[in-house]
């Protein structure tokens, strides 16, 4: 048995050839963990997490270099690649050029708004998606200044303002929004109050979560939460470990909820004293 679950049906939407949101599963997606310079080992990882399962990934572009190893990246990759900008918008308009399917945008760390224009129109003109990821700990400087602390309405409110901006002035709608914090409750809270104003797709997890034990514990916590009320269209399960786990904990997380199965149900004792054989082995 499990819990009887009406999703909130957001916006249908593309990275990529992959679509989420409105009636489609809800999505897992990963970030690499190695140098994008390094273009043999992003690829193995991105080889290794698609192999787990992963539908979509997250690479950083620091630099020019990371850039520029963007296209051979792109073109072997297996799935649809995000690119993550921080600072520079002009290595996001390069990022574009590269053909990349979607871009992670955190508008707290643009100095130069009037930057972004050309960034969303040249992600308007190839159809890239943009996520706005808010973060609670990069918020603009006159949201923080209203609210005092990044609490869960000033994530929404950075938000709203960023969906809306881009929305009326590009009427551009290849969107998705994360409103992120390191606390799960802040986060859950964020994500509830931005669903009951939008209907633009949602990626969920908690950021800078910690270690394999105590990142599952609160990514388990939170994006539970948020799916056992209908909210969320794609998982990243941020961790501070090896990223194919991501991708295996957030399965984990969609099966027992009844969402996603993509591996068995292993039902396992908890190897007493009365068990002859390596049952972790066997596991």
């Amino acid at each position: 048995m499990f819990p009887k679950i009406k999703r909130k049906r957001t916006r249908e939407i593309h990275v990529g050839k992959v679509f989420l949101g409105g009636t489609h599963p809800i999505r897992v997606q990963s970030m690499t963990n190695t140098d994008t310079r390094d273009i043999k080992a992003t690829l193995e990882q991105i080889q290794r997490l698609a192999e787990a399962g992963c539908e979509i990934v997250r690479v950083a572009i620091p630099d020019e270099r990371a850039v520029k190893a963007l296209k051979e990246i792109i073109r072997e990759s297996p799935i649809p690649v995000i690119a993550d900008l921080h600072f520079d918008t002009s290595l996001g308009e390069k990022a574009v050029e590269s053909g990349i399917s979607g871009l992670r945008i955190n508008p707290g760390t643009f100095k130069n708004k009037k930057r972004l224009d050309s960034l969303i129109k040249a992600c308007k003109e190839q159809g890239v998606c943009v996520r706005i990821g808010i973060n609670a700990g990069s918020l603009e400087g006159e949201i923080l200044k209203k609210y005092k602390t990044p609490s869960p309405k000033a994530m929404v409110e950075s938000a709203l303002k960023w969906v809306n901006y881009i929305v009326d002035k590009f009427a551009y709608y290849n969107l998705k929004v994360s409103l992120k914090s390191s606390n799960w409750w802040d986060t859950v809270k964020a994500y509830e109050e931005f669903s009951k104003k939008s209907d633009f797709p949602l990626h969920i997890g908690v950021t800078e979560a910690g270690g394999l034990i105590p990142g599952t514990i609160k990514n388990t916590m939170a994006v539970s939460y948020l799916l056992l009320k209908g909210i969320g269209d794609t998982i990243r399960v941020s961790l501070t470990a090896d990223p194919v786990e991501e991708v295996y904990v957030a399965y984990e997380i969609l099966k027992n909820l009844g969402l996603r199965t993509l591996h068995p149900d292993i039902i396992a004792c908890p190897t007493c004293g009365r068990c002859e054989i390596d049952l972790m082995k066997l596991y």
